[in-house]
């Protein structure tokens, strides 16, 4: 019985302190966003939609109504009518993911759209769970 307690000792001297989270895979690249004038250019949407895999279009739609503005895709690109701080753009970027990427049960990002019968759901491929997605009727006044 001590050597067994001797090898299980020196098992868990050897495991690091720190605990590893399953979600530390799921790290959003930094944006970049830059003022020009009137405009706000968010230079790589279409990475960030392809790392968080949703259509650029929804994104776009989410953004415009989000912010309260006008602004179109160009190449791979955004540009917003209106001056928009970094911290801005990433909390609507945040609060996407939130609602339509990250799972509510699991909090992973492995999902994706689905619909059954008449209503868009969103489906977790990791642990299976299922939840409706909230039809958006504006922008901040509407919650």
């Amino acid at each position: 019985m001590t050597e067994y307690s001797e090898i299980l000792d020196r098992a868990l001297s050897q495991l690091s302190a720190s605990p590893t989270t399953s979600d530390s895979r799921f790290v959003l690249p930094a944006l970049k966003v830059f003022t020009e004038g009137k405009t706000t250019i968010f230079e790589n949407f279409d990475v960030i939609c392809d790392y968080i895999n949703r259509e650029r279009a929804h994104v776009m739609k989410f953004l415009l109504n989000e912010l309260g503005t006008a602004g179109k895709i160009v190449g791979d690109r955004v540009i917003f009518q209106g001056r928009f701080s970094l911290d801005a753009i990433e909390d609507q970027i945040r609060r996407y993911m939130d609602e339509y990427v990250l799972c509510w049960e699991c909090k992973k990002p492995d999902s994706h759209f689905e619909k059954l019968d008449r209503v868009w759901v969103l489906k977790c491929d990791a642990c299976g769970a299922i939840r409706p997605i909230m039809k958006r009727r504006g922008g901040k006044a509407a919650r």
